[in-house]
């Protein structure tokens, strides 16, 4: 009988450790920042099709290295902050001449300041905008150990529109402006108190919540549709190390205090942060707001698919609202 047990013991010590082990993989995978080669190597073993698939890169390459050949040739002036937690914090500053505006640029997940948001950066700074390119913690010449998916993230949006609003001596209008996870965590941070300058938020393709994102990935491109046991040992992991839990990363509460003007954009054939996460964002949200599904458009590719119904609904925002 005791050896009995003891057998029994055995195999659920391995069953819990094998869980534990799991759990440690995905944190290390999804939220440890990874630089230098260590990076190559994650790369190449996180290279699933629904990550090429989605890159502006698959179909629209000649407008993307364009974009980002033009940021890359700007004289553009570096920026520092410090985080709430203590990180030194980089970013550019690229002043337009006769500037209307600022837009302060929020990358995703594992993103730069000068991939996806080129496009729409070049633009916007040939129609009068300041342009203020965040590098988020753990990116570029940011300090970091983890990704937070906008759990500390939307303080570091509220840090650098303080940083804009006290150098922005003629009072311009500021707007957020993030894209994936940097939308998200713009969304996130405007539940907090940001300086009066701020007249919008752009959202393009912004998930709920890091719960709800983790889920959807687990089920759509690993087929396992429910891991409740795995999410929780993966929040301990986030306690335990990073200092944030996953509820954290949710828009809930910031959408329902935000009184903000939101502009939502999503793609319709997007399934790295599916479309129904901007749906929520957008009935959650109590202030003024409009959602833009784009047709056929994938994950970052509603400015590639169709530039003139993305650009011109941003112009008409910053219109109705400086």
């Amino acid at each position: 009988m005791k050896k009995k047990i003891s057998k029994i013991c055995a195999v659920l010590l391995i069953i819990a450790l094998g869980s534990m082990e799991t759990g440690w993989r995905l944190f290390n995978m999804m939220i440890c920042c990874k630089r230098g080669a260590r990076k190559k190597e994650r790369k190449k073993w996180f290279e699933l099709s629904h990550i090429r698939e989605n890159h502006p890169q698959n179909g629209y390459a000649e407008e993307y290295n364009e974009s980002k050949e033009w940021c890359f040739a700007q004289k553009m002036q570096d920026c520092y902050i410090r985080s709430t937690d203590g990180l030194k914090l980089h970013g550019f500053y690229l002043p337009a001449e006769n500037a209307k505006r600022f837009v302060i640029l929020s990358h995703g997940y594992r993103g730069s300041r000068f991939g996806t948001m080129s496009f729409m950066a070049k633009y916007l700074h040939e129609h009068q905008c300041n342009l203020l390119f965040m590098e988020q913690r753990c990116c570029g010449d940011s300090e970091g150990k983890y990704i937070t998916f906008g759990a500390m993230e939307q303080w570091d949006v509220q840090q650098w529109a303080i940083y804009v609003s006290e150098r922005n001596k003629e009072k311009l209008p500021v707007y957020l402006y993030g894209q994936s996870m940097g939308a998200s965590a713009v969304l996130m941070a405007s539940g907090h108190t940001l300086p009066p300058e701020v007249k919008g938020l752009i959202a393009d393709c912004g998930f709920h919540s890091m719960e709800g994102q983790m889920q959807d990935m687990a089920a759509n491109w690993f087929h396992l549709p429910h891991i409740p046991l795995l999410l929780m040992e993966m929040d301990w992991f986030c306690s335990l190390l990073a200092g944030f839990h996953m509820k954290d990363a949710d828009t809930t509460e910031a959408m329902k205090k935000n009184t903000r003007p939101v502009l939502f954009f999503h793609g319709e054939k997007d399934t790295y942060v599916y479309p129904h996460n901007s749906f929520q964002n957008y009935m959650l949200c109590k202030a003024p707001k409009k959602l833009v599904i784009v047709p056929g458009a994938r994950h970052l590719c509603s400015a590639y698919a169709d530039p003139a119904l993305y650009q011109n609904t941003m112009m008409q925002f910053f219109e109705k609202y400086d």
